[in-house]
């Protein structure tokens, strides 16, 4: 980063990549054995794995835009820090208690908790940064999260051959700590919150949340980004929740050594990191990120690599087969994530910002919700394999939503975009007043 920028400008975004690499390398320490923890500690079936993510995901969907809502008006900063304390404590309780029950419990806490951080953090970045220079921010911020994620990853392993629970309460610590240095570290100049009580607050509360509503709904392209989240969420639902249980029973997982078979899922993820950290980084290289038509060209491709490499691993028997196929799943995931989020971004007025980013990560959780609880059943009663394939078959109707919003190129130009934001904006100000 040149040196002539102001150090408020370095400490915003030495702050973003604090939150991203050190939220990731919680995650994985927690992530990397929490399907197993699930499966043979906790004895869950398909349909109990799946029914863990849909808590997680109705409580994203219930909370996602009240807390978006609330940190446009009251600030993205402390949304961010009560949602770390809020992760910390869940994964507290799912690593103290192996129970269906209590592990959903979890999920409630954890998710709620996301959802303090979904929109804010975005949007924080956005104004400290600036819309016209945040794409490169958002795909350095993914590196740092890979970074994070591979050391987790390696701490996560060895953490789960001494006692498989130790790696998620590390992780709950571990969050608690991160808010903790963040309350100190994380400043925030470009945001003036509102100081309302009472009825007022209230008022301007309702008034934020129908300006993101508005401007969400009268934005062709955005309502369609907002379609393919949602059958994202629910290609991804069955995918995350069933692929560790598929591994466990149809491939043969060798011995690591002297270390547990559960290193093997840390061996997966690391080589999925690696991985993506290279990819993430031509991405940055040779991709126009100015181009929002390029974007979702590029998105369009990515979605249709994922759809085969999804019934690919669904097929597979064999160690190497469904090695190959589950890293392209993933790999192709973190590519597709900052991109989609720099192409969510652009036009969006900074008071409604992190309300319409929680839109769209709500628009995920109803995808999640919606196929979550039937490919349980499809797992419980027909094959793991047949759930895993009714997952991909989300990832079609994407793609032809996809390729309208790449047909669509002039709503997608800079200055289109931001005509049509602008004056959803000023509707919507007129009506609030």
């Amino acid at each position: 980063m040149p040196s002539g920028h102001p150090s408020p400008y370095r400490a915003a975004i030495r702050s973003y990549y604090l939150l991203a690499g050190g939220a990731a390398f919680c995650y994985a320490l927690a992530f990397t054995v929490s399907s197993v923890y699930r499966i043979e500690w906790a004895r869950l079936d398909p349909l109990q794995l799946v029914l863990v993510g849909t808590a997680l995901e109705l409580t994203i969907f219930l909370a996602e835009v009240p807390t978006g809502a609330l940190a446009d008006l009251r600030g993205r900063r402390l949304s961010i820090l009560v949602g770390l304390v809020f992760v910390g404590f869940g994964f507290l309780l799912e690593g103290a208690m192996p129970v269906f029950a209590t592990i959903v419990l979890a999920q409630v806490l954890w998710g709620i908790g996301y959802t303090f951080t979904s929109g804010a953090d975005r949007a924080w970045i956005v104004d400290e940064v600036g819309e016209d220079l945040v794409a490169p921010v958002f795909l350095r911020a993914a590196q740092a999260a890979q970074v994070g994620a591979l050391t987790g990853i390696v701490l996560s392993a060895l953490l789960a051959s001494l006692r498989l629970n130790l790696p998620i309460l590390a992780s709950g610590v571990l969050f608690l700590a991160l808010a903790s240095a963040l309350r100190w570290l994380m400043p925030e100049r470009r945001f003036q919150p509102g100081a309302h009580d009472g009825g007022a607050a209230w008022a301007v509360f309702r008034t934020t949340l129908t300006r993101g509503l508005q401007v969400t709904r009268r934005h062709p392209v955005l309502l369609l980004l907002l379609g393919v989240g949602a059958l994202w969420g629910l290609a991804s639902e069955g995918f995350d929740r069933l692929w560790a249980l598929h591994l466990l029973q149809e491939v043969t997982l060798p011995t690591i050594g002297p270390l547990a078979p559960v290193a093997w899922f840390g061996v997966i993820q690391a080589v999925t990191l690696v991985l993506s950290l290279v990819v993430t980084e031509l991405t940055r290289r040779r991709l126009e990120t100015g181009s929002y038509a390029a974007i979702a060209r590029a998105l369009t491709l990515l979605t249709g690599l994922q759809f085969v490499a999804m019934l690919t691993f669904a097929a597979s028997g064999q160690l190497p087969l469904a090695l190959m196929s589950y890293w392209s799943v993933m790999l192709l995931r973190q590519v597709t994530e900052p991109l989609y989020a720099a192409l969510i971004n652009h036009g969006v007025p900074s008071t409604v910002r992190a309300t319409v980013l929680s839109i769209s990560s709500q628009s995920d959780a109803l995808g999640q919700i919606a196929g979550g609880p039937l490919i349980g059943l499809v797992g419980l009663h027909i094959s793991v394999r047949a759930a895993l394939g009714t997952s991909a078959a989300a990832l079609v109707p994407a793609l032809v939503t996809l390729v309208l919003v790449t047909r669509r190129q002039r709503a997608l130009l800079p200055g289109s975009t931001v005509e049509c934001v602008a004056e959803t904006a000023r509707a919507a100000e007129d009506a609030a007043s």
